[in-house]
């Protein structure tokens, strides 16, 4: 039995996505993880590739009540068992981590699975059909984490809204002054690791971020509907 009953009710995937950086220390991370969430992260994606299996249960275990405690979205990256084991409210699969379909199959029918599309709208359709939830794209910046990811334009976002009623998420060496012009391009959700996690107060670069969606969230709709008409785009982000 799965140590957490499923939440009743999530938030959306929107705002800021954290996604943790790999330390073995459980107490450390799930304190910086906790910053990141007081500073306005509104997803929290556990992703660890090189920790033993002990330990990332011990520690998806310790996020996912975490999470629990302040309403936020947790996902696991990669491991479909995980996810399923810590109750994650989701999963987020890569093309090397396994087939979408399977992962909705295994998980509970309203389970959240995120899928990378890289800086392909094909790679988005076919994830849209095999279950995934919300569509991932990038990189749109150079990464310290994905060097050699494949770089994707603006465009990509503004083009994905048009065609699909998802959450879109950015990722790719995104920091706080990049940020609002992914979200005018039609982007969700920025997901980010080193922005917040190698910041000196990871509190306040989360915050910085989190001001970026607020500021769009102010906007009155008419704005909102006029701000898209000039980026040629046909629904509100």
């Amino acid at each position: 039995m799965s140590p957490f009953a499923p939440t009743a009710r999530r938030p959306p995937i929107a705002g800021l996505y954290v996604l943790t950086p790999e330390l073995a220390d459980t107490a450390l991370l799930v304190a910086r993880v906790s910053c990141a969430i007081a500073g306005g992260a509104a997803v929290v994606q556990y992703r660890n590739k090189l920790g033993p299996a002990a330990l990332r249960r011990e520690q998806a275990l310790a996020l996912r009540a975490l999470c629990r405690a302040r309403s936020v979205t947790f996902i696991v990256n990669d491991d479909v068992g995980l996810a399923g084991e810590a109750a994650a409210d989701g999963v987020h699969l890569g093309r090397d981590d396994g087939e979408l379909a399977a992962a909705r199959q295994q998980l509970r029918a309203d389970a959240i699975i995120g899928a990378s599309c890289y800086d392909s709208l094909e790679t988005g359709q076919r994830a849209l059909q095999a279950g995934a939830t919300y569509l991932a794209f990038g990189s749109f910046f150079a990464s310290r984490v994905k060097p050699r990811a494949a770089r994707a334009p603006l465009s990509l976002l503004s083009s994905a809204k048009t065609r699909w009623n998802v959450p879109l998420v950015a990722i790719g060496g995104i920091t706080a002054a990049s940020a609002p012009a992914l979200i005018a391009a039609g982007a969700d959700a920025v997901a980010v690791i080193s922005a917040v996690f190698d910041a000196p107060d990871i509190a306040a670069a989360a915050a910085s971020f989190h001001a970026a969606f607020a500021l769009r969230s102010s906007l009155a709709p008419g704005a909102r509907r006029i701000a898209n008409e000039q980026r040629g785009l046909q629904h509100d982000p």
